[in-house]
């Protein structure tokens, strides 16, 4: 059976917000939890980005059940590998076994911030690989020497690792991607439902199958509203940014950035691509094409903050009912 998902999403709401919401989406019967890492919000409409790692923490505390998961942190640029791994393995401790650390290679509109540019999509890929290296060797509780082509690790130890050790997942977009990482990940993480990235991973050697121990990890957004103009008007607000697709997406570097890529972007092109309004169904349907796939988790991103109570509240318990029995 699938298991969904909600999203934490930084850059649409405030930290003690996020927490609150955290709380309730267990309440409603969510499976598990994700978080975005931003340092900006996609556009300022959005006006958040708080900082995941501590609201995280407090989320591993406020809740008991839900699974928790970074979707998804770069450890390349912004963070040194070596310290996501300690703040990995401390979320661990605090979840008690419930948290999984999601990477990828990154967006120019979150890394960029520390100076020290933005790399062609290959020079990202090669410093995701030596992170995942150092993060691997770090968890295994040793002293720690690496000398790589874009990371240095000193005398470094995790001095509190967790009982259950932190299971990965990485950001895949083609069969590339999944020979490069699939071997040194535990799961699949992607925003399209694409049944190509599910088969190349289970053709790939040494990956796990997704289904017997992998886990395919998808995210979709959606804005239930009241009425369908409202949801229209919503998602076009909030998440116009989305039409550019994401290898656009990965490139652009501020919120000013993601305003003039989008001028164009109408509400009815935005309506296209996210399912609005109050038809729980047509949710369900836009869901679907994950499941098919072959994914098995699923987590909802509800677009824009101030619907998020009443979504959470009033629609997510029969809306997951809907899914769980389409899905099943």
């Amino acid at each position: 059976m699938t298991s969904f998902g909600y999203t934490l999403m930084t850059e649409q709401s405030g930290p003690r917000e996020l927490v609150r919401y955290a709380v309730a989406a267990e309440r409603a019967g969510f499976d598990f939890e994700v978080s975005s890492d931003h340092y900006s919000p996609w556009l300022t409409e959005q006006g958040h980005a708080p900082y995941a790692w501590t609201v995280l923490g407090a989320v591993a505390q406020a809740t008991e059940r839900v699974g928790l998961m970074t979707y998804v942190t770069c450890p390349t640029l912004r963070y040194h590998p070596a310290v996501v791994a300690q703040k990995a393995a401390t979320l661990q401790i605090l979840a008690e076994g419930r948290f999984t650390l999601g990477l990828g290679s990154g967006e120019n509109l979150n890394e960029h911030v520390v100076g020290a540019g933005w790399p062609a999509v290959g020079v990202r890929q090669e410093m995701l690989r030596e992170a995942i290296e150092i993060i691997r060797e770090l968890h295994g509780g040793e002293l720690v020497d690496y000398r790589g082509a874009h990371f240095d690790v000193e005398s470094a130890r995790i001095w509190d690792l967790p009982e259950q050790p932190v299971e990965i997942g990485v950001a895949v977009s083609g069969e590339r991607s999944i020979e490069e990482f699939g071997p040194i990940s535990d799961h699949l993480v992607a925003v399209e439902p694409r049944e190509d990235l599910v088969q190349a991973w289970n053709a790939t050697e040494g990956t796990t199958t997704i289904g017997s121990g992998a886990r395919a990890i998808g995210q979709i957004p959606i804005c239930w509203a009241p009425t369908e103009e409202e949801g229209v008007a919503l998602a076009h607000e909030q998440f116009r940014w989305f039409a550019g697709g994401w290898k656009v997406n990965a490139d652009l570097p501020t919120p000013a950035g993601f305003a003039g890529a989008s001028q164009f972007v109408r509400p009815e092109d935005v309506a296209d691509q996210i399912p609005c309004g109050p038809d729980l169904d047509a949710i369900v349907e836009s869901v679907r094409p994950f499941w098919e796939a072959g994914f098995t988790d699923v987590a909802l991103v509800q677009v824009g903050d101030r619907l998020q109570e009443r979504f959470l509240d009033e629609v997510a318990q029969p809306l997951l009912e809907k899914l769980r029995a389409s899905s099943s």
